[in-house]
């Protein structure tokens, strides 16, 4: 294997969508005790973060879970917080809780528009190594439909924040796999100030994958804002799944600013579609994107020490219509291990011709 460096040097003048209208806000999982920090400590490689990807207001909750003991805050009280929708925060205590579900939190479509689950730094949602953590799908009729176009709806607009999502696990889920801790479908999702600590999904399957987050059919394709988040961060915290060990998705675009991924797995075999006496998977040891038209930016980004059965070691990125594209910005990409098919970086799986543009960033199978 050849050691492959791009590393150049630009201006940067707000963050890679061209904006220039950026937010500053707190990070209470930047120095935690119970495990590794919420996105990048390394404020030097940091992006601006385009208004638009900063974190909900949640000083006006509609139902705030507990009373202010550890006690109160129990699997009932939240799952049914989220059923009845709106700003959802935490009274537990001032020490950081653990709330282990006895049943998967679902998202109603009926509950909006913005809905905001914000654990304050100071809440973990477990799922018991047994289940999923939270589940939205604007075309279930289950969680009520509210347009005829359940595929492309603008709500609900999921907001998570300042959480922790650990021990979920999905492979029981035949129906809608993937999605350790986190399964959505429609309306829009973003992710800020949040950790992902070893999360399930099922081990193999072409399809099947994001141990962490799985996500399809965006309103009008707009893109997953994913700020300041962890998949893993140390070795014994990472997530596994037969794809992509923390996110996954199906023409779906991403922003993904100042987060770490970390030590996650692809465990399948056989790859996508899967080769012939195989189950298929293995690829996206951080990062499976497949479909059609979408997008990937990087920006302030570490992918490092994940690994794969087949391709991707950090990241795979296939369009069918050959017309999606990557972006790498301020982002470190180095020591994934295995897999193969890297027709033009290190660690990325790739057609030949998606266009990938790299600024002032480092992918490298080694960084030294």
């Amino acid at each position: 294997m050849r050691a492959w460096m791009a590393l150049i040097a630009v201006a940067c003048t707000g963050g890679s969508d061209g904006s220039t209208e950026t937010v500053t806000f707190d990070n209470p999982l930047q120095d935690p005790t119970d495990g590794p920090p919420a996105g990048t400590t390394d404020p030097g490689s940091a992006c601006p973060v385009p208004a638009e990807g900063g974190p909900a207001d949640s000083s006006s909750p509609t139902t705030v879970v507990g009373d202010g003991t550890p006690q109160s805050c129990t699997s009932d009280a939240f799952v049914q917080a989220v059923a009845g929708g709106g700003v959802i925060t935490f009274d537990c205590g001032p020490e950081p809780v653990t709330i282990t579900l006895d049943e998967t939190a679902r998202v109603y479509n009926d509950t909006g528009p913005d809905i905001v689950i914000d654990g304050g730094g100071l809440v973990t949602l477990s799922g018991g190594g047994q289940r999923r953590i939270l589940y939205m799908n604007t075309c279930d009729p289950d969680l009520v439909w509210t347009t005829p176009h359940c595929d492309d709806q603008d709500h609900p607009r999921l907001t998570v924040q300042n959480l922790t999502f650990v021990d979920a696990d999905s492979s029981g889920d035949a129906e809608n796999d993937g999605g350790g801790a986190i399964w959505a479908r429609g309306g829009q999702l973003k992710v800020v100030n949040s950790r992902f600590f070893r999360n399930r999904c099922a081990d193999t399957g072409p399809d099947v994958g994001g141990a962490g987050i799985r996500v399809f059919d965006q309103f009008e394709d707009r893109p997953v804002w994913l700020v300041n988040t962890t998949f893993g961060g140390e070795e014994g915290y990472g997530n596994t799944c037969s794809n992509g060990g923390g996110i996954s998705s199906i023409g779906v675009s991403w922003n993904v600013w100042n987060s770490v991924f970390t030590h996650n797995h692809a465990i399948g075999n056989g790859g996508n579609p899967a080769q012939s006496g195989t189950p298929g998977g293995g690829s996206g040891g951080a990062i499976y994107n497949d479909g059609n038209t979408m997008t990937l930016s990087l920006c302030g980004t570490v992918i490092q020490d994940n690994e794969v059965v087949q391709h991707g070691s950090a990241i795979f990125f296939v369009t069918n219509d050959h017309s999606g594209d990557m972006r790498i910005e301020r982002s470190t990409i180095t020591d994934n291990l295995g897999g193969s098919w890297y027709p033009t970086y290190p660690q990325i799986s790739n057609h030949d011709d998606t266009p990938i543009e790299v600024i002032d960033s480092v992918i490298a199978e080694h960084a030294d």
